[in-house]
């Protein structure tokens, strides 16, 4: 293969001098097969600091909504769904720390929004955390095939008892749940029958007691003498028995009644504190006798333990929360596993952990920091002390062998191996290593780690590296009908109905049968592809397709593009490679220049950085010679080195500071040059240049109930966490938005940086003052409407945001202050621009599996793609449904959770319900369909390649095989700006 740097072949000169200008990534892509979006109109002109009150009014082209229901009380029915939801009060959902606005506008927005949200200041608190009230159910969705499913929930049957909840306190106050727990029942054992009314509590570990019937008191204070085996502190110091003051106080009582009503859709507060009750009855006896982790139980006596390697091993074990459904109350099971420590000696542990064989030269500093890190918080027994448990606190600096402390009458001073001689008679043999640290710094305790085992049953909260990733997975990555019968058999070992607590004292029964329920398979969408294929459109069999016969229905053209190799892979693999990937994005509808801008090189992977600069500023020059100065390079195909490590510098350094779109290949796939893996790099080269792979036939029919008739963005949010452990991190939120109406697949990804832990998305509209231009609007919804107008020519009349990573709780907390910023936003471009937001939470990190309850399967043996349940074990009253939209690859598939909780656009249950699904087969980056909708999607990649900007490699995000996948105070890193040259075009693919 020729390039065209050189002296006489390149297009500037006396070869393919054709002068053309290179393909704008972020514009139309040529080609198209229909026609095309009108032409790119001026971005807003935005307001001139819109007055607060009219940003609010409703937009011209809308009639006003019908005056807000107020939740002045719990029997109050819902309002009908085209009313907004209610909040009942503001007082219950904490305010998020808000951005940097001005007081006076941000306190008149936020009445604003309230308002909007129909708030209702004057009602009473609710009786429920759950401040807002979220859309109801437009009715069940109708279109599909109907089938029945298994699902692990499991009815549970209450009897009528007389609930209180009494609050605990103990004193001395004891961090552990575990002592909190041998407390309460060394006290029942005592006073049951004295003073307890022979009542049987159920306590939660904490703060709360709850009994089927009042105790003979309202509030009472015992004494409670906690045997020495049980209460043992973990620190040096000696203790004998300890007594503990106990105060039961009554706190109130929660009602029976009302679960019952709401269960039946009388009533549209969740009676939260009841379901508490209940379930942690149902939690009583696993707390007992496993190891509590969340929601999860583990336990050696839960299934075979199994081997992580570096000084760990997973345990078995299951998942149970107890969930209001259309049913009735549901116990949702599922199997688990967690990685644990393996109870080993310390000099085992870091044989295994660090890979030495010989400790007789000690560690290295570095080590020795990864070891702190790695048992800091453990607790550890001695061989010599019985029982005694001590948690670590540190590693010593010095060795063993230079180690002195003072002895208890604060005179003596002794060395560690001398102490170890001649009180317990043992010559300590690892006197090159430290010793571990327990206690305080001011009195720390030595203790030698080869005599230091790890008490069992001590999960392990860092992060795991792919191989042990990988082994956990396995561990409970069970085929459906394996899974079924392995969850059925975990019920029966629990035995809830033969524990007294549960049966006799607070009535429960739990049916040891899986919920049958009613579900439908939606039909997939037809796929349209451009004209000069011999196959234009296709209809998906059982979530997959191919590209046979087809071509992209926008290719993109690709003139400028260089290729470097980091691997071992011989240099005559570099021309085969690129010949083959040109060719095979040429007959897809790429299309790829047949020589590169540079010439094809090899280089050193320990040179990387340089040579990527090298890469840049050749182009640059090849460029000018060229005249074509004003273009740049559009893409660099790399070839990762054969160690993994490379990947997020890689993607740092071309898409923040070069402004170079980047496709990295591993070369353990790309030797291979099959056709399946060409094909996959075909489709993410493609978007990462500005082309359309597949559009949806409805969306160019303009047949898409609530998107076609009106222009529709479409977006997607995400925020990813650090690692436990990683205080340094930030969080990081991604947004993405679709930019192709009506094809409503081709998206922008913008980044953002915030406070660790921080799950409300910050920088979704921000107002600043400036002393020259006053107040300045901006924000990651702002730029992306701004955006969406320069691509589409209009502005949006309709907002479809999917909301990914939100848990149940935070609920009102992001919805309250999300849909605030994007109002806010859409004010700022326009007054009274106001467009109709549906508000869809998606759900991954969920246990609801569904089982085929028929022969209606997938190859794998899962439940079809494109099933859909919105009946028994969802909400009772509220907008909720679960979709398998992808089909099975390996292990049980888990059904994606939509929950709405903002509809503007009113749509029915059917309409949301095919949007979606339809929209899982839009995904760029693979021919099948996807577990979650794709701005959703997009939105997790793009918050992750933050993270590797700011964290370097996690893993390695190199492309393998061609198939779809089913404290503010800590913010010390800065996440860099992604370029002008990427942030248009699909970067993140």
């Amino acid at each position: 293969m020729s390039n065209r740097g050189g002296s006489s072949g390149g297009r500037g000169g006396g070869g393919r001098g054709r002068g053309r200008g290179r393909g704008n990534p972020g514009g139309q892509a040529r080609g198209s097969g229909y026609t095309p979006a009108p032409a790119p109109a001026p971005a807003y002109a935005p307001a001139p600091a819109p007055a607060p009150s009219p940003a609010y009014a409703p937009a011209p082209a809308r009639a006003p909504a019908p005056a807000p229901a107020v939740a002045s009380s719990s029997t109050v029915p819902a309002p009908a769904r085209t009313h907004p939801p209610a909040v009942a009060s503001s007082s219950r959902v904490p305010a998020p720390a808000p951005a940097p606005v001005s007081s006076a506008a941000a306190a008149s927005l936020a009445s604003e929004m309230e308002e909007k949200l129909a708030l209702a200041p004057a009602a009473p608190p609710p009786s429920s955390s759950k401040a807002v009230r979220f859309p109801m159910r437009p009715g069940f969705g109708k279109a599909g095939q109907r089938v029945q499913v298994r699902a692990n929930h499991f009815l549970v049957e209450i009897g009528e008892r007389d609930l209180h909840h009494y609050d605990v306190s103990i004193s001395p106050e004891v961090a552990s749940k575990k002592i909190n727990r041998d407390i309460i029942n060394q006290l029942v054992h005592m006073y049951s029958e004295s003073h307890l009314g022979k009542r049987m509590p159920a306590y939660d570990g904490m703060k709360s007691i709850y009994t089927a019937g009042p105790l003979p008191f309202s509030s009472k204070e015992f004494v409670v003498k906690l045997p020495e085996r049980e209460g043992r502190a973990v620190s040096a110091s000696k203790r004998k028995d300890r007594d503990f003051k106990v105060c039961i106080k009554l706190a109130n009582k929660p009602d029976l009644y009302q679960l019952q009503q709401f269960l039946r859709g009388g009533l549209h507060e969740t009676p939260q504190e009841t379901i508490q009750v209940l379930d942690v009855v149902l939690r009583a006896a696993p707390s007992q006798k496993y190891c509590v982790v969340g929601r999860s139980f583990f336990s050696p006596d839960l299934g075979p333990r199994g081997d992580l390697e570096f000084g760990l091993e997973y345990w078995r074990g299951f998942y149970q929360s107890l969930r209001p459904t259309q049913f009735g109350l549901s116990l949702n099971i599922d199997i688990s596993a967690r990685a644990f420590y393996d109870p080993i000696l310390v000099t085992e542990f870091i044989k295994k952990h660090f890979g030495y064989r010989d400790l007789s030269r000690g560690l290295s500093d570095r080590d020795c920091l990864k070891l702190k890190k790695n048992l800091k918080g453990i607790k550890v027994t001695l061989s010599y002390g019985g029982n005694r448990s001590y948690r670590i606190t540190g590693v010593s600096v010095q060795p063993l062998s230079q180690l002195t402390f003072t002895l208890e009458d604060n005179q003596t001073r002794v060395s560690v191996v001398q102490y170890y001689r001649e009180k317990y008679n043992i010559s300590l043999k690892q006197v090159a290593l430290p010793a571990l640290q327990a206690g305080n710094d001011s009195r720390p305790a030595y203790l030698p780690m080869e005599l230091a085992s790890i008490v069992p049953g001590q999960r392990y909260t860092k992060r795991l590296n792919e191989k042990q990733v990988t082994n956990v997975l396995r561990a409970t990555c069970q085929r459906p009908r394996e899974r079924e019968s392995n969850i059925l058999k975990m019920v029966k070992h629990n035995n809830y109905n033969g524990e007294d607590l549960v049966n006799k004292e607070f009535g429960i029964q739990l049916k040891e049968q899986m919920a049958l329920v009613d579900a439908r398979v939606l039909q997939p969408p037809m796929l349209k592809y451009h004209e000069s294929g011999r196959e234009t459109k296709d209809t998906p069999r059982m979530g997959a397709w191919n590209m046979i016969n087809k071509k992209m229905v926008n290719g993109a053209k690709v003139d400028f593009w260089a290729f470097v190799n980091f691997s071992r892979l011989r240099e005559d693999f570099n021309y085969s490679f690129c010949e083959d990937l040109v060719y095979m994005c040429n007959s897809k509808g790429v299309e790829f220049h047949s020589e590169p801008l540079l010439p094809v090189q090899s280089a050193h992977p320990n040179q990387i950085e340089r040579v990527l600069r090298d890469i840049h500023k050749q182009s640059v020059q090849r460029l000018e010679e060229m005249g074509q100065a004003s273009k740049h390079l559009q893409l660099l195909i790399i070839i990762l080195p054969d160690v993994k490590g490379s990947y997020g510098p890689i993607k740092r350094i071309c898409e923040t500071e070069l402004g170079i779109v980047s496709q990295c290949c591993n070369p353990k796939q790309a030797q291979k040059l099959s056709k399946q893996y060409l094909e996959n790099l075909s489709l993410k080269i493609n978007v990462k240049v500005g082309g359309r792979n597949t559009v949806l036939n409805d969306a160019i029919q303009r047949r898409i109930p609530l998107v076609s008739d009106r222009p529709t963005i479409i977006l997607g949010a995400d925020v990813t966490h650090p690692q436990a452990g990683e205080d340094s991190s930030p969080s990081i939120a991604a947004v993405v938005a679709s930019m192709d109406w009506p094809e409503v697949s081709k998206y922008r990804g913008i980044l953002s940086a915030q406070n660790h832990r921080q799950e409300i998305i910050q920088d979704l509209y921000k107002l600043t003052h400036d002393e020259k231009r006053g107040p300045v609007h901006s924000g990651m919804i702002r730029e992306l409407f701004i955006a969406f107008r320069r691509s589409t020519g209009q502005k949006p009349h309709r907002i479809i945001f999917y909301r990914d990573g939100v848990s149940e709780g935070q609920f009102s907390q992001v919805l309250l202050y999300e849909m605030d910023a994007i109002r806010k936003a859409c004010a700022s471009l326009e007054e009274g621009y106001m467009p109709p937001v549906t508000f869809v939470v998606v759900q991954k990190r969920h246990h609801t599996r569904l089982f085929p309850a028929d022969n209606q399967t997938d190859r794998s043996g899962n439940i079809q793609p494109g099933t859909v349940v919105d009946t028994k074990i969802c909400h009772p009253t509220e907008f909720d449904f679960y979709l398998n939209s992808h089909a099975g690859i390996q292990g049980t598939s888990r059904p994606a959770h939509y929950h709405v909780l903002f509809d503007e656009n009113n749509f029915t249950a059917d309409g949301l319900q095919i949007l979606t699904n339809n929209l899982c087969y839009t995904y760029a980056r693979c021919t099948r369909a996807v577990s979650i909708v794709p701005p959703a999607y997009y939105a997790h990649l793009a918050a992750f390649r933050a993270r590797y900007y700011i964290e370097g490699d996690s893993s390695d995000g190199a492309s393998s095989v061609g198939r779809g996948s089913g404290g503010s105070a800590a913010q010390t890193q800065v996440l860099p700006n992604v370029h002008e040259y990427v942030k248009d075009v699909m970067f993140f693919c």
